[in-house]
């Protein structure tokens, strides 16, 4: 299969991938290119998040998927038998006075949470860090793009999307999926803390745990007593709302429990709930990344969620047997001698060629296995004939030296002799 097929089959585009230039390397990266297996670019090594690639659509039924056979069925719309996600555009208009003329300010934000009052909408928005606010074309919008690659990725939910799983695999990550829709899977209410009837906890999902996510975490209702927003607490960081601030609710977790808009984060890595899609398990709100992490073991390699009964644990990391290779040139690792850079195992040759440092006294590859002395970034074998004095050639191992940008002196004789 050529790339390019590959590239279709992991559900990106020719006219949609190649050619998006990479946010975080623009110099060494003129395009983006998927890896046939990895999901990075074949030319920088970052992620697709990473690139400049126009893929709402691509998002949003992505998206739509996730709540595909869930309660949420209402945030998404079949378009050809393909769930696209219904995401809430809001777009505000409001008069700036002028010298002479008034002019029309306008912002669209690319995500807004679904409520009927935009005013509660607005004070939402207004109540997330302002690099975080999705404005179309600023980087809140950005950030909500990249989070939602990351929270959310196609490939713990889609077996379409996993490179060469076997039926087994297949079948046993259908049954993972529905057990998390089932079980975890939610999206979060914003609401004025005093318009919320508080749900009591249910007793069978008391008995099993409290806080597995099950469906009867909702649990039966019962009517709040009139409190002002002072006297409710967000679950996150335990301070008090405030007068006329709306709090996010998670139903999976209880009406008795609120957050700020902010605080609702995964506990994890404590960012933001990307349109505040959250899985909830044990007492603690997830982003679905950390909470398949939590369930299954996660390839370094593809990035996907192992379902096979057999995969390696190498350098801390869970690894499917067949993807423990050289994140260079993709050769199998298993039995030969492997190094790691940036926590990603390389093989020998290829750190040679690509990473080892170099001898300023020969110029060659230092060998990582053998000694060498590195000082100021600069870095020598630790033998006679490299790490030697540049004007009288004395050895320096073991002897006082004076470094001038990775030249050596024995003394300051040599050194003004060199330099003048």
């Amino acid at each position: 299969m050529d790339l390019e097929k590959k590239v279709k089959k992991m559900g990106l585009g020719h006219e949609e991938g190649f050619g998006a230039p990479c946010l975080k390397c623009k110099e060494k990266c003129e395009g983006f290119e998927l890896h046939y297996w990895r999901k990075i670019c074949r030319n920088c090594k970052c992620g697709q998040e990473e690139h400049d690639i126009p893929s709402s659509n691509e998002e949003d039924r992505k998206v739509g998927k996730l709540f595909e056979d869930t309660k949420y069925t209402t945030l998404i719309e079949k378009l050809k038998n393909d769930p696209v996600y219904k995401r809430n555009v809001m777009i505000l208009s409001s008069p700036v006075p002028a010298k002479k003329n008034i002019t029309i300010d306008t912002v669209t934000y690319e995500w807004a949470p679904p409520v009927q009052n935009q005013a509660l909408a607005r004070q939402y928005m207004q109540m997330l860090p302002k690099e975080k606010q999705p404005v179309a074309g600023s980087e809140g919008a950005q950030y909500r793009k990249k989070q939602l690659a990351k929270q959310l990725p196609a490939h713990d939910q889609d077996p379409s999307k996993c490179h060469e799983l076997s039926p087994s695999e297949v079948k046993h990550m259908e049954q993972f999926v529905k057990k998390y829709k089932r079980e975890a899977l939610g999206v979060g209410d914003v609401k004025l803390p005093g318009d919320v009837e508080v749900r009591a906890p249910d007793e069978n999902n008391l008995k099993n745990g409290g806080g597995r996510g099950t469906s009867s975490a909702v649990g039966t209702m019962e009517k709040s007593p009139n409190r002002k927003a002072s006297q409710y607490s967000c679950y996150h960081c335990k301070l008090n709302m405030k007068e006329g601030d709306p709090a996010v609710y998670a139903e999976r977790a209880g009406y008795d429990k609120l957050w700020h808009p902010g605080c609702f984060i995964c506990c994890t890595c404590s960012e933001l709930l990307v349109d505040m899609i959250y899985f909830w398990k044990n007492g603690n709100l997830y982003c679905g990344r950390h909470y398949c992490d939590s369930e299954r073991p996660r390839c370094a390699g593809c990035d996907e969620l192992i379902f096979s009964n057999e995969y390696t644990l190498a350098e801390g990391q869970n690894w499917h047997l067949k993807h423990f290779c050289c994140f260079d040139c993709d050769c199998v690792l298993a039995g030969i001698t492997y190094l790691t850079v940036n926590d990603k195992p390389v093989c020998k040759s290829c750190y040679m060629k690509n990473h080892a440092v170099i001898c300023q006294g020969c110029h060659n590859a230092i060998d990582p296995e053998v000694q060498r002395v590195t000082y100021n970034n600069f870095n020598w074998h630790a033998t006679r004939e490299c790490f030697l004095c540049s004007c009288c050639s004395k050895c320096l191992i073991g002897q006082k030296f004076i470094s001038v940008e990775g030249m050596l002196f024995c003394s300051v004789a040599c050194k003004e002799k060199m330099m003048s």
